[in-house]
């Protein structure tokens, strides 16, 4: 688009001063409605993904066709979120302070989940996995809201005490 309005306006020659980094920063760089639909797509392709799982539970080996297919659907609402911020905007977000421990049992129990479901054949332990990962999911969302872990926490105490 920069090289049409160049043209245009007469000013077609390449400026000298801009590296060939940021050419190839302006020519990728995505416009925030393509970024929001972008990650809208790859969001409701991650929710389908773990909602077609949940009719794999009726075939023979459902529930490892569950675990698989809900395993998908979560790594792909995971990187629908790079479209918002980008991936290495995001990358440095999941490992900040914050929310690393979050990090590290989300990709845990994504690969204990697939590791139970296809090499072991163990559907028991996949389920058991498959809740550790909804567990950690919920707990890694919400360290993108401001104090909604404190207020987690709180109800839990209060329900337990």
């Amino acid at each position: 688009m920069d090289k049409l309005r160049r043209a245009l306006s007469g000013n077609d020659q390449c400026d000298e001063e801009s590296g060939i980094m940021s050419q190839i920063m302006d020519e990728t760089t995505l416009s925030w409605s393509t970024r929001i639909k972008g990650f809208a797509i790859c969001f409701v392709i991650g929710i389908l993904l773990s909602f077609l799982g949940s009719f794999a539970l009726f075939l023979h080996k459902g529930l490892t066709v569950f675990a698989v297919f809900y395993t998908l659907g979560n790594i792909v609402s995971l990187a629908s979120t790079c479209f918002l911020m980008g991936p290495v905007n995001q990358m440095k977000k999941m490992f900040a302070s914050t929310r690393i421990i979050a990090t590290f049992l989300v990709l845990i129990s994504i690969a204990l989940t697939l590791l139970a479901a296809l090499e072991l054949g163990k559907p028991g332990l996949a389920l058991f996995f498959i809740i550790l990962q909804s567990l950690s999911m919920t707990w890694y969302s919400l360290s993108y809201i401001p104090y909604a872990r404190d207020a987690v926490k709180k109800t839990v105490e209060s329900c337990i005490t």
